[in-house]
């Protein structure tokens, strides 16, 4: 676990397993599953002299992607070898949870092609490394394998482009949806990728994934989670409102993303839940699942408590107050347009997103692109309605995954837990629901800031942004930009390196290692060469280090304007500021 950088922890009684901070054990229908917490992607750790510094709701360190190609490795290893595979059934019959061998045996080979097939979807050209997860390219992909349902799948089993020759026949597809329901799910979904795993070539199989999954190509940096219930818009690129449902569907959509139980269906007639969830076509679905809405409210509601790290004098050193003034003085010249200066501990404070267009801020543009180029098959969401604001979109047979996610997510959050007694199922639900329309403190407003504005004709358009936000506790969450391109705030007030600058400049370096936890608190980021880490190439694909120049004379403000660059010291000072937030 420490390899993939995720935080340890001892047994104790509230977790006798010693699982790693952010991974939890918990039960739906009668079955233990081990997922992922908030905690797992937003707790962090600096380390400095030999004293390590927990950052409760900082970006974590941790490589999801690599972890989980390494637990389907290691399931597929278990299943292969003889020795193996005795040994695992043995120690998992001795705990109880199961009856017989071919129970064991069942589950691990059901959990071995879950796991390889999710690392397949999710494959990316540019690797993560630590620190980075494309999380909405994987929420994406995860509710598009939850849409699809068998009449599209027929289609794009006949389909030519897919299949190579004339397609599949009526017989052949019959064998491989033979028991399954026109919305498959759970075991019924294991076994129709199964079978299409043995009668599809590698070929046609590629194929059918690029067609209904897109690539998770755009990791960024996990985001620090202080302020965020004070936010109006979060997200890298403000993707989410914290008005009304808000904040309990951006968490929903999280829980899909770290692999909750999605139990979809159809069903007969209306319900409240698909009343709530908007639902206008004679077919109904149940969105049923093990995400507990109501233990997120909870969650959310804790998160109004959280405040940023100040900076530990007594262990990372006394901050100049004569530089940090002068800095004060240039933060308000460079930064404060962008990035407001609040009160962290104000019971009051709201933070507003500012929104500056991707070519105006001149980052790496990928994720944002992705946020709303993204289309897929919207298969049980067909021909419903989805409301962006500006209007609704009718979804067609393909449609913007932003819009498919948002509708899934609200019908997830309108259905009461069916894993839930019933009078507390339906308290539940009642409290949740009344609470979050009522009783959420942030209300719709209006995005700020420099950006495409949403129409009728590109209603996603103000979603190719980025977000500023207030910089309180930023030394704690390095590295820095959306993608983690910069080791150091010190990097990220240099430029980067354009054709036909001198070689012997001061630039952001073109590459750096990731991994380390240890600090370094005159550049004020994490220790980047000379430990064996992950080697972090901005010349990838979604690895641009350029852009966000202010202080470099390279990058204009919101008014236009392009300030002089900012001399070393001038540099240095401006950093020693950025420590007192």
């Amino acid at each position: 676990m420490n390899f993939y950088r995720y935080l340890l922890r001892k047994p104790t009684p509230n977790n006798p397993d010693g699982l790693p901070v952010g991974w939890v054990k918990d039960d739906y229908k009668g079955q233990e599953h081990i997922g992922l917490t908030c905690a797992a992607c937003h707790t962090g750790q600096v380390n400095y002299n030999g004293v390590g510094i927990r950052i409760d709701g900082g970006p974590a360190s941790a490589d999801m992607e690599q972890i989980m190609i390494g637990l389907a490795k290691a399931l597929q290893h278990t299943r292969n070898d003889e020795e193996a595979r005795n040994r695992f059934v043995k120690n998992v019959l001795a705990r109880g949870n199961y009856k017989s061998e071919t129970e064991v045996l069942g589950d691990l080979a059901k959990y071995e092609q879950r796991l390889t097939n999710y690392t397949i979807i999710n494959r990316s050209p540019t690797p993560y490394g630590y620190a980075r997860l494309d999380a909405f390219g994987r929420i994406y992909n995860r509710v598009l394998e939850h849409l699809i349902n068998e009449r599209e799948l027929r289609e794009l089993l006949r389909d030519r482009r897919i299949m190579r020759d004339e397609g599949m026949s009526d017989e052949e597809l019959d064998k491989i949806m033979a028991d399954i329901d026109k919305i498959p799910t759970g075991d019924q979904r294991d076994r129709m990728f199964k079978r299409l795993t043995e009668n599809l070539t590698k070929w046609q199989l590629g194929r059918l994934r690029h067609a209904l999954f897109n690539p998770a190509d755009a990791p960024v940096s996990y985001p620090f989670l202080w302020d965020i219930p004070q936010h109006d818009y979060v997200q890298w690129n403000g993707l989410a409102a914290n008005a009304g449902l808000g904040p309990v569907g951006r968490n929903t959509g999280e829980v899909i993303g770290v692999f909750g139980t999605l139990d979809w269906n159809e069903e007969k007639g209306a319900s409240i839940s698909t009343l709530i969830g908007g639902q206008t076509t004679a077919t109904k679905i149940s969105f049923d699942s093990s995400v507990n809405v109501h233990n997120l409210r909870k969650i959310e509601s804790h998160l109004w408590k959280l405040q940023s790290p100040q900076w530990p004098e007594d262990i990372l050193g006394s901050i100049d107050r004569q530089r940090a003034l002068r800095g004060q003085t240039l933060f308000n010249e460079y930064c404060a347009s962008c990035h407001a200066n609040i009160d962290r501990s104000a019971s009051d404070r709201r933070i507003v997103a500012s929104m500056s267009r991707v070519s105006d801020v001149g980052t790496d543009p990928v994720m944002a692109e992705n946020s709303f180029s993204r289309t897929g098959y919207s298969g049980i969401l067909r021909n419903q309605y989805v409301d962006v604001g500006v209007g609704s979109i009718l979804l067609d047979q393909k449609a913007p995954v932003a819009a498919l996610l948002t509708k899934a997510t609200l019908n997830v959050v309108a259905t009461p837990d069916p894993d839930k007694m019933f009078f507390e199922r339906w308290s539940d639900w009642i409290v949740d629901i009344a609470k979050a329309f009522f009783h959420n403190e942030i209300k719709s407003s209006i995005k700020q800031g420099n950006y495409d504005p949403d129409t009728t004709a590109k209603p996603l358009a103000s979603l190719n942004a980025y977000k500023a936000r207030s910089l309180n506790g930023i030394w704690a969450t390095a590295p820095y930009l959306h993608n983690g391109s910069v080791p150091t705030l010190y990097d990220l007030l240099l430029p980067a390196k354009h054709d036909g600058d001198p070689e012997d400049g001061e630039y952001r370096p073109e590459k750096f290692e990731v991994g380390s936890r240890e600090f370094d608190p005159v550049k004020v980021g994490l220790k980047s060469s000379g430990f064996n880490g992950f080697v972090f190439d901005t010349s990838l694909k979604g690895n641009s280090n350029r852009g966000h120049e202010y202080t470099t004379g390279r990058t204009p403000q919101l008014n236009g304007e392009i300030l002089k660059p900012l001399t070393k010291e001038e540099r240095l000072d401006l950093l020693e500021y950025l420590k007192t937030l």
